[in-house]
């Protein structure tokens, strides 16, 4: 059986997308990572695909304005012609319809800055000092239609310290971002998981899962 394809959305710098990029050259992933898809032109993570062999495409949203189903119709082409089975939004900061997720029911994974259900959407780490939580951390999900609400794969908790800004967490829980997310997909590529409703079941032998706190 050939190695699982994936097709990685980002927006930006690309951090998260490095960090399967590194998990695959450390020998930790064996995935192809067939394509990024970005919807800005000039965002540096193109140029950790370029740096990394990775193809990318460029599919500015802009142009397309309210029109939302002919950009994802253009990112929906390119995914199927590169054959992908995962779909990984890896910073990809534009909600997709649910017309999307039923092209890839079950195989589209988003990672959230924040122990979802709490402090859903764009502004989680400002949510989570405003509110006084002294735990924040990061979530790995699969997506549904609801906003950063789908069946939870993986949680890592990050103590929120007395002097933080959202800079200095936004760091420290970005660094457990990058241990998640490839562990995320290599479970996927290995047929690890299942869902049940809203639960996701993980087979565990033969792999070591990170504590949660």
């Amino acid at each position: 059986m050939g190695r699982t394809r994936i097709g990685v959305l980002a927006s930006g710098r690309g951090t998260d997308f490095q960090s399967l990029v590194d998990a695959r050259k450390r020998g930790d992933l064996d995935v192809d990572l067939a394509v990024l898809v970005c919807n800005l032109p000039g965002a540096a993570v193109l140029d950790r695909a370029k740096a990394a062999n990775v193809p990318a495409v460029v599919i500015d949203h802009r142009p397309y304005g309210k029109d939302r189903e002919g950009f994802e119709r253009e990112v929906l082409k390119i995914l199927r012609e590169k054959r992908v089975e995962l779909v990984v939004f890896a910073g990809f900061m534009r909600l997709v319809s649910a017309a999307f997720i039923r092209a890839f029911p079950n195989r589209i994974i988003n990672i959230h800055p924040s122990l979802l259900p709490a402090f859903p959407g764009a502004h989680a780490h400002r949510d989570a000092i405003a509110a006084g939580v002294k735990v924040s951390g990061c979530t790995i999900h699969f997506v549904d239609a609801s906003v950063d609400g789908g069946p939870i794969i993986l949680q890592k908790a990050v103590p929120i310290l007395e002097d933080d800004t959202e800079d200095s967490l936004a760091a420290r829980i970005l660094e457990q971002e990058h241990i998640l997310l490839p562990l995320a997909v290599r479970l996927f590529a290995e047929g690890r998981l299942r869902v049940e409703g809203r639960r996701v079941r993980i087979d565990t032998r033969g792999v070591k899962l990170p504590p949660m706190a």
